[in-house]
């Protein structure tokens, strides 16, 4: 029982989507229209981008190209706006997930190591919001830009420009913040060791595959080319780096779009979701990603409109707000706890009211847009 528990807590969202695709079959019992639920090129392009993930990480790309800036900061605001930039910029190539696993524990060892640690829970917090707002610029760099860009049919050039005014603001903002909270106090970071020496092969290796996986997002490669590709190249340099796959988040997918697919056929549902989502798309899809995240809110409301821009900016925006709101929020939140236990208390109210603050700001350039 208290694996089934831990297991619950741990991956809650796959637990409930889980339990919905289970109950919404009762509703529409299993028929030969299933298999058109599922968005397999969403599914193919994350699992590839997953891998290849996991393969720059086991090379130390991302800790030698952080350790490489850091060492040359001498101040508070200069190391807090390099971790800002390092996950605002690097969401949206490697994900906003892959960027916070990437870059917030490397944010706590400069703490403990007198990076202006007096700052720490706001430059965590700030850190997760450069995250969660630098990706949303690129199809690749969450999941549901992913599946918004696969079923709406939006060119790369259309979808950059319509999250273009919203990532600016998200950039203008966290400098403001930055220049306002965080304290200028001298510091002297220098990280021990030499950093970690990367095999060229390797490195040349996962770049193709990773500009592969760019080609197919950008629909030139069929995604039944890139998948197979991508798992037989990734598994001859490592075949372990497969097991490092989120197969959890496609888990999720794959239930919300049986859930999807399943409640799009069931009358009732289907005509009150319609009726709250007419003309309310946006506002719609904010509030419901405070209460179930923004990918589960993404699937679910993309099954019942076409107002695909309404859509993506509201599922982006909604990715502030609550720690559930986006799930790699979680991803900050966890490593902080384990390395503070004391600061969980301060840094959810500090998260929380950050995330209103910025949503607020945010928010109002969806009137203008």
């Amino acid at each position: 029982m208290k694996k089934v528990l831990g297991f619950f807590k741990e991956e809650t969202v796959l637990c409930v989507s889980g339990i919905l695709a289970v109950a919404s079959c009762f509703l529409v019992p299993p028929d030969r229209e299933y298999p058109g639920y599922i968005n397999a090129d969403t599914l193919g392009v994350l699992f590839c981008l997953m891998a290849v993930m996991a393969g720059f990480r086991k090379l130390g790309v991302f800790q030698r190209l952080a350790q490489g800036l850091l060492n040359r900061l001498k101040s508070g605001r200069a190391l807090t706006l390099t971790l800002l930039a390092l996950c605002f910029f690097g969401s949206m190539v490697i994900t906003n997930d892959v960027a916070l696993i990437t870059f917030v524990p490397l944010a706590l060892m400069l703490a403990d190591m007198g990076g202006n640690k007096g700052s720490l829970v706001l430059t965590v917090t700030l850190m997760t919001v450069a995250a969660n707002l630098g990706s949303i610029l690129t199809p690749i760099g969450n999941p549901q830009n992913l599946y918004i860009y696969s079923v709406s049919g939006m060119g790369i050039g259309e979808f950059v420009l319509s999250m273009l005014p919203y990532a600016a603001g998200a950039a203008v903002l966290l400098v403001v913040f930055t220049l306002i909270f965080v304290k200028n106090s001298p510091v002297n970071v220098a990280i021990n060791g030499r950093p970690p020496e990367i095999n060229k092969f390797d490195l040349c290796w996962f770049s193709a595959l990773f500009l592969l996986c760019i080609l197919s997002v950008a629909k030139l490669i069929p995604v039944t080319v890139l998948l197979p590709v991508v798992i037989a190249a990734v598994a001859v340099r490592d075949w372990r780096l497969i097991l490092k796959v989120d197969y959890g988040l496609l888990a999720t997918f794959l239930c919300f779009f049986i859930f999807i697919g399943n409640m799009g056929r069931f009358g009732p549902f289907k005509n009150a979701v319609l009726a709250v989502l007419e003309g309310h798309v946006l506002p719609v899809s904010v509030g419901l990603s405070q209460i179930i995240s923004n990918v589960p809110a993404a699937l679910l409301l993309g099954g019942f409109t076409e107002e695909w821009k309404e859509l993506l900016t509201g599922v982006n925006l909604g990715g502030l707000g609550t720690l559930i709101a986006s799930m790699a929020s979680l991803i900050s939140y966890k490593h902080l706890s384990r390395h503070s236990p004391s600061l969980k208390g301060r840094y959810l109210l500090i998260f929380t009211a950050v995330n209103v603050a910025f949503l607020a700001i945010l928010y109002p350039i969806s009137f203008l847009v």
